[in-house]
């Protein structure tokens, strides 16, 4: 026989603590649940305490506690929330006892609030979507549609699991672009910087040299000089505008109007666009997928999944769809319409139309751009660095050499 420590929750909500001997982890766990309780933890005593939050029946993913800032909730705070919520409600756990458990084990005071509001609504005797609709900007229409689906069909922990697994691929392909951008990012930075220091701090220092010279010197030597005087004079004004200029494009970039002119640009960008269509379709195509999975009706899901899409542009377009499926047109037909999708795309959606599996052959569609966007995104990456790398290079070459041709004129002449 061993010690294990536990934490569990009694089926009024209670989070309780303490030690028992069994001779192993599912022993232990069979012994809790014999005395009515839902095992949250369970390790052996020699094993270090953990922070608050962790569990140990394999539902913890992300390896911390469940709520690590004390600000603002965000994404992740809402995919640990699901996961724990999933956990508990599996377990046998009623809602308003798993959230009292989630209240106990939040670390953060805005988390704590966001969860007491929930359970003081679901004592009122509201449902668990109706009490997230109160908090709808942090939830959306696709979450709590899907929570709603889950209490109709008596399912709600089955349906949380699946939401999770969404906002887990979702999270995954967002992050994937994101990483996949860092290293172009320092070497353009990089290069900008280089640029400063060769033409504001290197450059100037051979102008003392060559300021007798005049039309003497090389051409490609008075057009380098004459770019860094310029820096050092008028630079940091440049820099200033540069940062303003900057401001307000990114201002206007966050307004309606200029996120669908920006969006509009880069969708025509030759290797970009492609990558970004098919990261918006993936979007959509999963939403809609697991929507319909869940069984919300198919023009509902298609509204919401709509909403999920980033580029505005294409939003717009979707929007046509469903006035198309309204007259009696088939949904393959209504988003070939669009020009957005590709014959493959629409052939398997085409294929999960006619044989009642749309929902499978839509996600199987998401999981197939997934794929293709990581593929693409690393062979455009593939082609940026050395681009960069060329470039950053063939600047500085030019720079150097036009130096060199100023001396070497600057000998002839002494000659």
């Amino acid at each position: 026989m061993a010690e294990f420590r536990y934490r569990a929750a009694s089926p009024a909500g209670v989070l309780l603590e303490g030690d028992c001997d069994a001779a192993s982890v599912e022993a232990a766990v069979r012994s809790l649940r014999a005395r009515g309780l839902t095992p949250i933890l369970v390790e052996p005593m020699e094993a270090p305490r953990p922070q608050t939050g962790a569990l140990s029946l394999g539902s913890r993913k992300q390896g911390r506690g469940v709520f690590r800032r004390a600000g603002r909730i965000g994404a992740a705070d809402v995919l640990a929330i699901s996961t724990e919520l999933s956990v508990m409600l599996r377990a046998g756990l009623s809602l308003d006892g798993a959230l009292r458990v989630l209240i106990d084990m939040s670390h953060g005071p805005a988390t704590t609030a966001l969860l007491q509001d929930i359970l003081e609504r679901v004592k009122e005797g509201s449902t668990l979507s109706a009490a997230l609709t109160a908090h709808h900007g942090l939830f959306g229409d696709f979450y709590i549609n899907m929570v709603r689906s889950g209490e109709a069909g008596g399912n709600l922990s089955d349906v949380l699991a699946r939401l999770v697994e969404h906002l887990e691929r979702m999270r995954s392909l967002r992050e994937s672009v994101v990483s996949a951008t860092i290293y172009p990012s320092i070497l353009l930075v990089v290069a900008v910087l280089s640029l400063v220091v060769m033409l504001g701090f290197v450059v100037p220092q051979f102008e003392s040299m060559f300021s007798d010279l005049g039309d003497a010197l090389p051409l490609p030597t008075r057009l380098v000089l004459e770019a860094g005087d310029w820096f050092k004079h008028y630079g940091l004004y440049a820099a200033v505008l540069a940062l303003l200029g900057g401001a307000v494009l990114s201002q206007w970039g966050r307004s309606p109007a200029g996120q669908a002119r920006l969006q509009g640009l880069a969708l025509r960008v030759p290797v970009l666009g492609g990558v970004l269509r098919k990261y918006d379709i993936t979007r959509f195509v999963r939403s809609f997928g697991t929507l319909l999975g869940n069984g919300v009706p198919i023009l509902v899901a298609l509204d919401i999944a709509r909403q999920t899409v980033g580029n505005l542009q294409f939003r717009q377009i979707l929007a046509r769809v469903t006035p198309a499926m309204k007259s009696g047109g088939k949904l393959t037909d209504a988003l070939g319409a669009t020009g957005f999708f590709e014959p493959m795309a629409l052939n398997l959606i085409k294929v999960g139309e006619e044989t009642g599996r749309l929902d499978v052959m839509l996600l199987e569609l998401a999981r197939l751009f997934d794929r293709d966007v990581e593929t693409s995104i690393k062979r455009a990456l593939t082609m940026l660095e050395p681009i960069l790398i060329l470039t950053l290079g063939l600047l500085i070459a030019v720079i150097i050499v036009s130096i060199l041709m100023g001396i070497l004129s600057v000998n002839d002449l002494a000659l």
